[in-house]
This record gives structure tokens, C-alpha cells and sequence, in this order.
């Protein structure tokens, strides 16, 4: 049972929400790096590729971290999504 909990805070990290989940197929480094933290501690129980990750992020984006807010306006004037 010891080896369930460490695994399953490694599946959490692996399925870290939208903008910043090493797995989603949206996104850059610089939002993984910067807005991961953010997407666990704000949207943790949204899948990465769901949509309503983008909707979360703007509905805290008062309480993101500037990094992570930096990151953001950077991908998206980049043309990113």
C-alpha cells in the first residue's frame, strides 16, 4: 500500500493540467516550466487537453504566478491558443 500513494502523486504530476501537462498535446516548455505549479494548485481535476483548462486559467488568472502569466501572454502572442 506504501507504493500506491508515491504512484499515484506520479500520475498526478504526469496528467498536470492543460497549458503546462508534460503530456497535453497544447502547449510549450515555457508553460509546463512555469504553469505547472499553478495548474495543480488552481485546475488539478481538469485533463490537460480539455478545454476548460484554458477556462480555469482565466478564471484564476489573478491568482497564477506571474511566471505563469508571463508564459501565457508569451504563447499566446506567439500564436498559440
Amino acid at each position: 500500500m506504501m507504493r500506491v500513494a508515491p504512484l499515484a502523486f506520479v500520475l498526478t504530476l504526469a496528467a498536470v493540467p492543460a497549458l503546462a501537462a508534460p503530456t497535453s498535446t497544447r502547449g510549450n516548455a515555457d508553460l509546463k516550466k512555469y504553469c505547472t505549479g499553478d495548474a495543480l494548485k488552481l485546475c488539478g481535476d481538469i485533463d490537460p487537453d480539455d478545454p476548460a483548462m484554458d477556462a480555469c486559467f482565466k478564471k484564476n488568472r489573478g491568482a497564477l504566478t506571474e511566471n505563469c502569466r508571463r508564459a501565457i501572454d508569451a504563447y499566446a502572442g506567439s500564436g498559440g491558443k
